[in-house]
């Protein structure tokens, strides 16, 4: 069978200053990053995967800010978002939140596991060495880049990006563009809450995580699925369904077109946990979860990362 092709990612100014790095078709491990370039001070927002992709990341940002980002925000300690840091150091210095932190060294790089078919390259773990906890703010020349502190959501601890000068939001995996939301790991009920925060704000750009630019509907539809998701998980409880019965049952409507909806899976397990009490962000079995989403997927979902 013939590898679908993917098409190249692409750095995109979308204000004065402000730069969209999207990979498309922003399935498993094609996220998407961010570059605030400011008065002699730029600001890179997640890496890459891969060894090659981070390397195309950098030759992208070095074509607009020569000598690469004196800071690398990493969103969250998902691989996708920061593998790549050990290509930007040392001349830059690493920031997160104090959680991803933690969750980043704990987890090492066990996500290349799940897709050993990937070349991944040399990877190596890179922690921040920056951390904050409620917020923190950059100053990349006349550019303001607000650290802003919104999880748990997608994980634990969720840090956007917000540049109120151009109206520019970056919201790492707190929100999605036609790709299928994940809170398996953060919560349904704090990527609510981190959603109605993000609408306040005003943007008039907003960057996912995954998926192609957009505006303030980019949060609107995700909530969009999140609330579908929630009515999803109510129904099963109520008739005495398994996560995965569940999710067989489940027609999602508008969004059964969306990319990788075998996370439905993972969804409903955090959805389920937290009907039952558990608290946004606690612990879950991920790996038990992401079995049943092989076996609802029919297989090992694709990464072309």
């Amino acid at each position: 069978m013939t590898a679908p092709v993917v098409a190249p990612p692409v750095l995109d100014q979308i204000a004065d200053g402000v730069h969209a790095y999207v990979q498309p078709d922003g399935g498993w491990c094609l996220n998407n990053a961010g570059l605030i370039v400011g008065d002699g001070v730029t600001v890179l927002v997640d890496t890459a995967a891969t060894e090659h992709r981070t390397r195309l990341l950098r030759e992208a940002v070095e074509g607009v800010a020569p000598g690469g980002p004196d800071f690398v925000v990493n969103t969250h300690f998902h691989g996708d978002h920061t593998f790549g840091n050990g290509q930007f150091v040392p001349r830059a210095t690493i920031v997160a939140h104090e959680g991803t932190r933690s969750d980043s060294a704990e987890a090492g790089l066990a996500l290349r596991g799940l897709w050993p078919g990937v070349e991944w390259g040399e990877t190596p773990l890179t922690l921040p060495t920056l951390t904050f906890s409620e917020g923190m703010t950059l100053h990349a020349g006349g550019l303001t880049v607000e650290l802003l502190n919104v999880g748990p959501a997608h994980t634990a601890a969720d840090v956007v990006a917000w540049v109120p000068e151009r109206s520019v939001l970056f919201t790492g995996d707190v929100a999605w563009s036609g790709v299928t939301p994940y809170v398996l790991m953060g919560s349904l009920s704090g990527s609510l809450r981190a959603l109605r925060r993000l609408r306040k704000l005003g943007a008039r750009t907003v960057v996912p995580g995954h998926g192609p630019v957009g505006g303030p509907e980019v949060l609107d539809r995700t909530e969009a699925y999140l609330r579908r998701l929630g009515r999803l998980a109510e129904e099963g409880i109520r008739d005495g369904l398994t996560v995965l019965e569940a999710a067989e049952r489940a027609d999602l409507g508008e969004f059964g077109a969306l990319l990788d909806g075998e996370r439905l899976v993972g969804n409903l397990h955090r959805a389920y946990a937290e009907a039952q009490g558990l608290a946004p962000g606690a612990r879950i079995d991920v790996h038990a979860s992401f079995l049943e989403m092989v076996r609802f997927h029919g297989g090992l979902p694709a990464c072309h990362a």
